[in-house]
């Protein structure tokens, strides 16, 4: 009976310093190493990938273009035309992306791969996502300044909105197989 304790005890005191140690190191989330989590010295900040417009995220663009496009998408999402984020957008144009948004009725919306144009725009792939469709675009924004007597002020506006036609979600997610399966890394074809 004694050793029956002793050896429950020994037991008991083993998986507890085991556990402790494991705690203790702060290295592991899980079983994934923090090394793959966090993006090491001098490495991009790492992000999720859409299988329709690949890699979501800040892209080569600023972190103030990138949350500038968030928020025009987050506005389009809205469905509102008095939303204050689609202020820039010519009240023609914002009527025509509302009214091919309500089409699919999106839900969320994903926002990735901004690079800087030639011409001075930035643009942003985006993917508007709704409950059985989804439609697929690129948002074109760029920076103006003003110059007055006393300062020197800037703002971003959006270019362009150019959008796909509205594909049910099965669609998406075939062709999205069908690429990966032919090795073709590039999920979305860029507008030129």
């Amino acid at each position: 009976m004694i050793r029956i304790r002793v050896f429950s005890f020994f037991y008991l005191f083993l998986v507890t310093a085991i556990f402790a140690a494991a705690q203790g190191q702060g290295s592991y989330r899980g079983s994934i190493p923090e090394a793959l989590l966090r993006p090491g010295r001098g490495e991009s900040a790492r992000y999720p990938i859409d299988l329709v417009i690949g890699e979501l995220g800040q892209g080569r663009a600023s972190a103030a273009a990138y949350s500038y496009a968030n928020s025009v998408a987050a506005g389009l999402l809205s469905g509102q035309m008095s939303n204050s984020a689609l202020s820039s957008i010519n009240p023609g144009l914002r009527e025509t992306y509302l009214s091919t948004l309500g089409r699919v009725s999106p839900r969320s919306y994903r926002i990735g791969g901004g690079r800087q144009e030639p011409d001075g725009a930035v643009s942003f792939m985006v993917r508007f996502i709704g409950r059985e469709y989804g439609i697929t675009g690129e948002l074109y924004i760029r920076y103006t300044t003003r110059q007055t007597e006393e300062e020197t002020t800037g703002s971003w506006s959006v270019d362009e909105l150019l959008l796909d036609e509205p594909k049910s979600r099965e669609t998406e997610h075939q062709e999205a197989l069908q690429r990966r399966h032919r090795l073709d890394l590039l999920p979305y074809e860029r507008f030129f």
